[in-house]
Order: structure tokens, then C-alpha cells, then sequence
């Protein structure tokens, strides 16, 4: 609206003072004038048919030697619109229609005016030249802030996916150390509760103490890896060496046996050096498998853990198998993210899980099969360093 304004106050300024050749216009002059400047309001809407009009009004101005400069400005804003709005073939056409209209119109009024016309046909040109620079500017530059808005928008989508992503994983690993520890503690202080209420005269010393020393290494174990777990979260080196792996499972084994369970484990003898990822994987499978048959199965479950890895052309498969043998799993009220957590953390080594009850008899079977990465197979026996 404002540079329309300029436009027609510039407009009404060069009809008056008659710059340039022509005559001051009358009535009909005025309202060409009026019809070439007044549709400028819509020129960023409708380029083409701005254009239209001016041509339409100005060309009988022209013809009609009416102040020939006072005309310009209007058909400058047009012509310019047109080009910096694009696109470029649509630039071109409109450009030649109006360099064809004026040289006719031109050699209407004065068929010697060879000079008037180049001038006329040069000035549109440039105009329509400075128009398409603008224009090719302002995409290039709208293209540059697209994409650093698009990569801004990446990083934090990306950012976003990563902490998801790590608090997941944080809610896994301590679900994996804390439901383990408190299970553990919880059927001990039963066992070690049973001892002292079941015949208080004759108290068995050694059971009590057997059950209370069980108390204190799982509290002992689950502190040490959860300081691990702190460790990590605040970026520093672990001072207590690595994150268990699958050589930590007898480890398990004793911590479910000191509960009560009967645990059967069998791997290989000896057994291949896995990726830490896969190894973290082995030892939460076995860990959460062993937890949930001694809270739902009971303390005396009877659980067998397999695990051996199975060659093949197409690669090496880790298969872990952990069986209770205990009665079926009672409804719970609340339900857990045990198995949610094993799924999830065997997804992430691009493996499978099943967990379901066992066939042919009571109890639950849980089975994991982790592919071994290209480059990162084991080795026979007799190769390994």
C-alpha cells in the first residue's frame, strides 16, 4: 500500500511539471493514469494481471502524447513485479508482450522514432533482468535458511530421539539391577523370618547366618553396580571395571541358589569372547529371567540356563535359553516391564525373544537368540588367541 502510494504521488508529480515531452493531461489522461497506478495494491497477488492493466491504460496514454514520464513509474513497479515473483518463462512471455505492445505503440506516434524505441525496449529489459536477479536472491536465500531450519530441526529431533533413547535405557539397566537385588533380599529376609519363627526353641544358627550373609552380598553386589550405573551417568570412568557380562552369570547362579532356588547352568566350556553389547545382553537375560521364576514361581523353583552359540553360513547366533520348572504364574496386580525390557534390549543387537509358559508342563520358558555383528564372529577352538 505504501509504495502504491509513492508510486501515485510520483505519478501525480511528473503529470503536472510535464518532465519530458507530452502534454499536461486532461480527464481521460488523469483517469488512464488512475487505472495504470491504482491495481499496483494487488501486484504481489496477481502480478500478471497488474500488468495487464497497465499496458491496457498506458498504451492509449502513450498514444494520446500525454506526459510521457508521468507513466513510467507505474509501468517500472509492474514489470518489476512480474519478474521478482516469477517463474522465468512466465517473466519472458510478459517482458516480450510489453517490449512488442510499446515499439507498436511507439511507431504509431512517430514511425521515425527508431532511438525512442531501443531506449523503451532497453529499459524494460534491464528492469525485468534486475527483477529475476531479486528473485533468484531470495530463493537462494530461502533455500539456505530452509535448510539450516531443517537441520536445526534434525539436530533436535535427533537430540530428542538420543535422550529418549538414554532414559530408556536407564530405566532398563535399573530395573534390571534393582528388581534382581530387592527380589533377592526379599526371599532371603523371608527364609531368614521363617528360620526364626518356625521353632524359636531350637533355632538353626547356621541357616540364619547362611540367610543373612546372603542379605549382605546382594546388598554388597547391588550397591557396586549401581554405583557403576552413577558412574556412567555422570560421564566418568567406572573404578570398578566393566559392566557384567555372561562371565558374571555363576555369579547369578550363587545369588539365586543362596535364595533357595535349584539353578542347572550349563555354557561352553569354553566359551567365545563376545561384543560388549551382545555380552550385556546375555547376562540381563539370564539375570531378569532368574528374577521373575523366583518371584513367581517361588524361592524352591527349579530353573535351568542354556547358553551356546550356533554357527552358521549366513553368521553366529547366541541362544539363551532360561526354563523354570515351576508352577504356573499367578496374576499380578501391577504389571512389570521385565520382559518389555528384555524385548527392547534385545531389539537394540538386532535379536529375538520369546518368552511364554512352558509346553508340556508348569512353568515359563524364556529364549533369546543374538546375532553375532560381521567381523566380530567367534572363533573355533584351537584359533582364539
Amino acid at each position: 500500500m505504501a509504495l502504491t502510494g509513492g508510486v501515485a504521488a510520483l505519478t501525480a508529480a511528473l503529470a503536472l511539471t510535464r518532465l519530458g515531452a507530452g502534454d499536461r493531461p486532461d480527464l481521460l489522461g488523469w483517469t488512464l493514469l488512475v487505472v495504470a497506478v491504482l491495481p499496483l495494491v494487488w501486484r504481489l497477488v496477481h502480478p500478471l494481471a497488474v500488468l495487464a492493466l497497465m499496458v491496457a491504460s498506458v498504451g492509449p496514454y502513450h498514444a494520446l502524447d500525454y506526459a510521457h514520464a508521468a507513466a513510467v513509474p507505474a509501468s517500472v513497479v509492474a514489470v518489476y513485479s512480474v519478474a521478482v515473483l516469477g517463474p522465468r518463462r512466465r517473466t519472458v512471455l510478459a517482458g516480450g508482450a510489453v517490449i512488442g505492445t510499446a515499439v507498436t505503440i511507439m511507431l504509431v506516434i512517430d514511425a521515425d522514432g527508431g532511438l525512442a524505441m531501443f531506449q523503451t525496449a532497453g529499459w524494460v529489459l534491464v528492469v525485468l533482468v534486475f527483477g529475476e536477479t531479486m528473485r533468484i536472491q531470495r530463493e537462494y536465500v530461502a533455500a539456505v535458511t530452509e535448510r539450516a531450519e531443517r537441520a536445526e530441526r534434525t539436530r533436535e529431533e535427533e537430540a530428542a530421539r538420543r535422550v529418549a533413547e538414554e532414559r530408556l535405557r536407564i530405566a532398563r539397566d535399573l530395573h534390571d539391577l534393582l528388581a534382581h537385588s530387592i527380589t533377592l533380599i526379599g526371599v532371603q529376609t523371608a527364609v531368614a523370618s521363617h528360620v526364626l519363627i518356625a521353632d524359636p526353641d531350637r533355632l538353626d544358627r547356621p541357616a540364619l547366618a547362611e540367610a543373612l550373609d546372603g542379605i549382605a552380598d546382594t546388598c554388597r553386589d547391588a550397591r557396586t553396580e549401581l554405583r557403576r550405573t552413577l558412574e556412567v551417568l555422570r560421564a566418568g570412568e567406572p573404578e570398578q571395571g566393566p559392566l557384567p557380562g555372561s562371565a558374571g552369570l555363576p555369579d547369578l547362579v550363587r545369588a539365586a541358589e543362596s535364595a533357595g532356588a535349584a539353578v542347572e547352568l550349563a555354557v561352553p566350556e569354553a566359551p567365545p569372547s563376545l561384543p560388549p553389547a551382545v555380552d550385556a545382553a546375555v547376562y540381563r537375560i539370564v539375570q531378569e529371567s532368574l528374577t521373575n521364576a523366583v518371584r513367581h514361581a517361588g524361592p524352591s523353583v527349579r530353573v535351568r540356563v542354556r547358553v551356546g552359540v550356533d554357527r552358521a553360513p549366513e553368521g553366529a547366533v547366541v541362544r539363551v535359553v532360561v526354563t523354570d520348572f515351576g508352577g504356573a504364574r499367578p496374576p499380578t496386580a501391577e504389571a512389570g516391564f521385565g520382559i518389555v525390557g528384555m524385548r527392547e534390549r534385545v531389539r537394540s543387537v538386532g535379536g529375538t525373544l520369546t518368552a511364554a509358559p512352558r509346553r508340556g508342563g508348569p512353568g515359563f520358558e524364556v529364549t533369546a537368540e543374538l546375532p553375532m555383528p560381521e567381523g566380530e564372529r567367534p572363533l573355533p577352538e584351537g584359533e582364539r588367541p
